[in-house]
């Protein structure tokens, strides 16, 4: 294997990692914009899908982002967060089916799961939490397998390390095609005719105009 073969292979070795870091990088950004700073600056909630209650558009592991919505502007269709039991913190999302006006003009909401056979009770707005905004598939299972005190820091210090180790292999794959570049223009710098060949010592003797000494014995 040649010189050139064997650069070659390496810039495009080097071109996969920095690529492959940079795709990193935004996916790890990215997932941080859409965990954590996205819910809070919208006021919203991430929770856990934790049953099979709304396959197959949510399944278990999915992490849905539930944002608040006045109960006069939720649809049905809508994939609504409602209190289990009113004034208790357990909650549930299924999509709502039927709205019910009363007398007194309070809303009822009639919900069920994509996979259940049966509708839920009906749920009163006191109950209700809001609508799920948007949903991430598989990474409501890192929260939920972390548990304990160490859930707190253990996933901002993965999502922090997973991103200095992006940044880094990103940062040197770049450092790497600058060099090249530098070493490229260096020899392209350099006339093509300015390289010149040893002359044999005999040779330069002779056009210099002087004879090749001979050695007597």
């Amino acid at each position: 294997m040649t010189r050139d073969t064997e650069r070659k292979e390496r810039s495009v070795w080097q071109y996969l990692g920095t690529g492959l870091s940079a795709g990193l990088l935004a996916l790890v950004v990215g997932l941080g914009l859409a965990v954590v700073v996205v819910p809070q600056i919208a006021g919203a909630t991430p929770l856990t899908v934790l049953t099979r209650s709304m396959e197959p558009t949510l399944p278990p592991g999915t992490l849905v982002v539930v944002k608040p919505t006045p109960v006069d502007d939720i649809v049905i269709g809508d994939v609504m967060t409602y209190q289990i039991e009113s004034g208790k913190p357990d909650v549930i999302s299924h999509r709502v089916i039927e709205i019910q006006s009363g007398s007194d003009g309070l809303r009822t909401f009639i919900t069920k799961g994509d996979n259940n056979d049966a509708a839920d009770e009906p749920v009163i707005e006191a109950q209700v939490k809001g609508t799920v905004w948007y949903s991430i598939p598989l990474i409501g299972y890192v929260s939920t397998n972390i548990v304990g005190a160490g859930r707190s820091w253990i996933i901002p210090v993965a999502g922090a390390a997973l991103l200095a180790y992006a940044a880094l292999m990103l940062t040197l794959g770049l450092l790497g095609r600058r060099k090249r570049g530098k070493r490229g223009r260096r020899a392209a710098e350099v006339p093509a005719g300015s390289r010149s060949t040893p002359r044999p010592a005999a040779a330069e003797s002779a056009a210099d105009g002087a004879l090749p000494r001979v050695r007597r014995h």
